[in-house]
């Protein structure tokens, strides 16, 4: 009898299609994969116990046996090949995905000292306002690992070459089997001798002690074109930490911060500005100058103009990235009510609200006739 549930180790039912085995067998595998979990001895266990799962189930005459008896006949061979017996390269590019998680260390036989791509790296610029609206060059520093010139990234002194590991025969991995009761298990690990190099250097460089590569400053030319804005990442390609073993370099990526403007708020490619006019000139309308990002722009106001009006300048805005135009900039007019008016303007004012009808001119009259009164007595 068997002595484990397949399909609830899986987290399946019974009937359960080979997809949705697969599916379930992937997610766990990444799981409790002994690489992710390491010295847990409970989550190799359950990366066994899953692995047996998967084997039975999707053999279909494995699986007909157990469904039938609940138990199957492993012949006493065990699971042989790979870790458990499993074929990563029946998933379909799936092994690849291990690879991505643990570095390998399958039974595929991939070297792990082959061509690797070099890092990619990331470098904040901070930029003015007017830098990203109109476009910049500007040079930063860069440090970054390079293949060494000196040995040209073998590691091995000028006049002498690496040597290929005795141990792992130049493959960087070392096969290990074990006997358990559920077989045979069969690992790869990483070369001990080596480092998972698959050479041994007798006769290392001494610019960059064997390893290489150095530790470089570079100075690298940044072109911004105008309209950025903060968020905006710049690529330069192969700019980024050289490759190993002949490897392509990584990329250099650019993370843009600008910083505001003490006049101009911009959303988009468009830009805000508020103008400040007296009640007077809101009412009688007035030319009024206007800064823009290319300088002062005169703008007509027309009498009457209320309070939160916004005017539109059509193409003073920002040039947008792709070179297809520029935004606008749109001018909220605020209308500014004085705190402290003289007795001049107080005076004109009632004349005003007179004229207007808000006031009957009698009300004026003894107003002006009642102040004369008091002024008179405070002399």
């Amino acid at each position: 009898m068997a002595k484990k549930d397949y399909y609830e180790i899986l987290g399946l039912d019974k009937g359960a299609s080979d997809q949705d085995i697969k599916k379930a067998f992937r997610k766990l595998a990444l799981k409790y994969h002994p690489d992710r979990n390491p010295n847990d001895k409970k989550a190799e266990e359950k990366f066994k116990e899953i692995n047996e799962a998967y084997q039975v189930l999707t053999d279909p005459q494995k699986r007909a046996q157990y469904d039938q008896f609940g138990t199957t006949d492993f012949n006493g061979g065990g699971f042989q090949g790979g870790f458990g017996g499993f074929d990563f390269s029946d998933l379909g590019g799936f092994g690849d995905i291990f690879d991505s998680f643990f570095g390998g260390g399958f039974s595929s036989g991939r070297r792990k000292n082959g061509p690797e791509r070099g890092s990619d790296l990331e470098y904040t610029l901070s930029l003015t306002f007017e830098e990203a609206v109109f476009g910049v060059e500007k040079e930063i520093s860069v440090t970054r690992n390079e293949r060494c010139e000196a040995c040209n990234g073998t590691g091995a002194k000028k006049g002498s070459h690496p040597h290929t590991c005795d141990k792992c025969n130049g493959t960087g991995q070392v096969r290990h089997q074990r006997s358990t009761p559920l077989g045979n298990f069969v690992t790869m690990t990483t070369c001990d001798k080596c480092g998972g190099r698959g050479t041994i250097i007798k006769n290392p460089c001494e610019e960059c002690r064997g390893k290489g590569i150095v530790r470089k400053h570079r100075k690298i030319k940044v072109k911004v074109p105008a309209g950025v804005d903060t968020g905006n990442i710049i690529p330069i390609r192969g700019q980024g930490e050289h490759g190993k073993n002949g490897g392509p370099s990584g990329d250099l990526y650019i993370n843009l911060r600008v910083s505001p403007h003490s006049k101009f708020k911009r959303k988009g490619f468009d830009i805000y500005l508020d103008a400040h006019i007296s009640f007077g000139k809101a009412a009688l309308g007035t030319s009024l100058k206007v800064p823009s990002i290319d300088g002062d722009v005169k703008y007509e106001i027309p009498p009457g103009t209320q309070p939160g009006t916004v005017f539109r300048l059509k193409g003073k805005g920002v040039p947008k990235v792709d070179g297809r135009g520029r935004g606008d900039q749109y001018v909220n007019v605020i209308v500014d009510i004085p705190k402290n008016l003289n007795e001049k303007q107080k005076e004109a004012l009632m004349m005003f609200m007179e004229a207007s009808g808000e006031i009957e001119p009698r009300d004026v009259e003894k107003k002006s006739f009642i102040d004369k009164i008091f002024k008179n007595d405070s002399k």
